[in-house]
C-alpha cells in the first residue's frame, strides 16, 4: 500500500522509525511536503503575511495531488503543548482531502478531545493506538 505521513512538525523526530517498519511491512512510504526542510514555513513569514499565505496555498495544492495519488494518509498524532493526540489545521485538512478522495485514514492514536472530534470521527478513521500491524 502507498502511504502518506501526515502530521504536525513538531512531530517530524517520530517519522523515521515508523516509515522504517512500514517499509518493512511491504509499504511505500511519503514523507510530508516541508519534511526535508522543516524551516520552509517559517522562512514563508519572513518574507511577509503575503507570502506566507501563498506558502500555504502551495502546500494545500500539494498535498491534495499527492493524496490523490496514495492508498492511505497514517496521520501522526501525538501529545503537543499540553494537548492530548494533537491535529492541526492542515493536517486536518489532509485528513478532509483523504476521506473526499476515499482513501484509508489511519490515526496513530485515539481522535482528540476538542472542537473537531465530531468532525474527525465522521471521517471514520481507524485508530491504531500505535500498532502498525493494524494498518493493511
Amino acid at each position: 500500500m502507498k502511504i502518506l505521513i501526515i502530521c504536525s512538525k513538531a512531530f517530524y523526530k517520530h517519522i523515521a522509525p515508523i516509515k522504517e517498519k512500514l517499509e518493512e511491512m511491504g509499504h511505500i512510504v511519503e514523507l510530508p511536503n516541508s519534511y526535508y526542510e522543516p524551516d520552509a514555513e517559517k522562512k514563508s513569514w519572513d518574507l511577509g503575511k503575503k507570502e506566507h499565505a501563498e506558502f500555504k496555498a502551495r502546500m494545500f495544492r500539494m498535498s491534495e495531488e499527492r493524496i490523490a495519488t496514495m492508498d492511505a494518509v497514517l496521520t501522526l498524532n501525538f501529545d503537543k503543548n499540553g494537548k492530548k493526540n494533537y491535529i492541526g489545521g492542515a493536517t486536518f485538512i489532509e485528513i478532509y482531502e483523504a476521506f473526499i478522495k476515499n482513501k484509508k485514514i489511519y490515526l496513530y492514536n485515539d481522535i482528540p478531545e476538542g472542537m473537531l472530534y465530531d468532525e474527525i470521527s465522521g471521517f471514520s478513521p481507524k485508530v491504531i493506538n500505535g500498532d502498525l500491524s493494524l494498518v493493511k
